[in-house]
């Protein structure tokens, strides 16, 4: 699949398709809409270590880190939580592979759980204020509402697991929960905090990336609807339906760029991003109704599409007849984003 990779010499980011092997992790270049056919660079597994979840970067928080045998840094950068957890147990079960008991502790420690002993909740807190090493605070949008200073549920388990406070996702979200049962902290917008009304106490607090959290003394004229934004707030505040990475054409120079690309219920939109850019603003997007979304065939390059591209395209039209090309990673993955978009047309 598609994860932005740090370059070595010029420490800027390039999107790259990985292909995960017994022993090596190689990863490709893509021209014209397709994958070159020989490697760019490898990345070799053998006495390698994974950092999981890396907080290394403030802008990235959804990172793996690869340090190798001979102390090289990887950083690779996913999509979203689920996907980022998915890349990093399956890496950990390759570098693994020839060790099985090193597999077996694994999956024991995955499924365990054991809070460290005399943890001190007021300790957590204190950490998690320290200005450099802390949860970053950052704006988010809810339902049209913008609040400042607030933290992710998924954010929190992260800096939980990786300040070695908890083990698993499992541990940090029970230790969430009691740090939100003692009010340290409180939920804002509407998916946190319809969850509170759940009766398990492991179920209040979601790990989750658009389930918003605040510290609870934070004071509540850090909320308001009418805050000048450099974005329009209502296309940005819906539902996060599906995200991931696919290759799109551009509309003048008809070159093909991988793009993150995010889809959003009530309202309806599709946003992309630049995935090598530090900034998480959308350079694009459009609405969804009235739209019309369709695959094409893979025999042939179809009117409108320039380059010896790879397939798996499909094709969005708008209202105002803007015809966008997109290729998917595969066919399997084309079927869920064209499922995934039409009830939002």
């Amino acid at each position: 699949g598609f994860l932005p990779l740090q370059g070595h010499v010029v420490r800027n980011w390039k999107v790259r398709w990985f292909v995960l092997l017994q022993d090596k992790l190689l990863y490709y270049k893509i021209e014209g809409g397709k994958k070159e056919p020989s490697p760019k660079g490898r990345i070799l597994l053998d006495g390698c270590t994974i950092t999981c979840p890396c907080l290394e970067y403030e802008n990235r928080p959804l990172l793996i880190k690869l340090k190798t045998k001979t102390n090289t840094d990887y950083f690779l950068e996913c999509c979203s939580r689920e996907e980022r957890d998915s890349w990093a147990l399956d890496i950990t079960g390759a570098i693994h592979a020839g060790h099985p008991v090193q597999v077996q502790e694994l999956h024991r420690m995955k499924n365990s759980f054991k809070l460290l002993e005399n943890i001190s909740l007021h300790n957590i807190v204190e950490r998690m204020y320290d200005s450099s090493t802390g949860i970053k605070l950052t704006r988010n949008l809810d339902q049209g509402n913008r609040y400042k200073e607030t933290f992710t549920g998924s954010a929190l388990v992260d800096w939980l697991i990786s300040n070695s406070f908890a083990v698993s996702r499992f541990e940090a979200v029970t230790l969430a929960s009691m740090l939100m049962d003692e009010n340290f902290i409180r939920p804002v917008g509407v998916r946190s905090t319809e969850a509170t009304r759940s009766s398990d106490l492991s179920e209040k607090f979601l790990d989750d990336s658009t389930a918003l959290y605040m510290f609870a003394e934070t004071s509540k004229k850090n909320t308001g609807s009418k805050e000048e934004v450099p974005f329009n707030i209502s296309e940005l505040s819906g539902t996060i339906v599906k995200q991931g990475f696919l290759v799109k054409q551009g509309h003048k120079r008809k070159n093909w760029k991988v793009r993150k690309f995010v889809l959003r219920a009530d309202p309806a939109f599709l946003h992309y991003y630049d995935p090598t850019k530090e900034d998480n603003k959308p350079v694009g997007g459009f609405s969804l109704r009235g739209c019309l979304v369709s695959a094409l065939e893979d025999n042939g390059v179809p009117a409108g599409v320039k380059g010896n591209v790879q397939g798996n395209l499909f094709k969005i039209i708008t209202k105002n007849d803007i015809h966008y090309y997109i290729q998917a990673s595969s066919k399997a993955e084309r079927v869920q984003w064209i499922e995934a978009i039409k009830p939002l047309t």
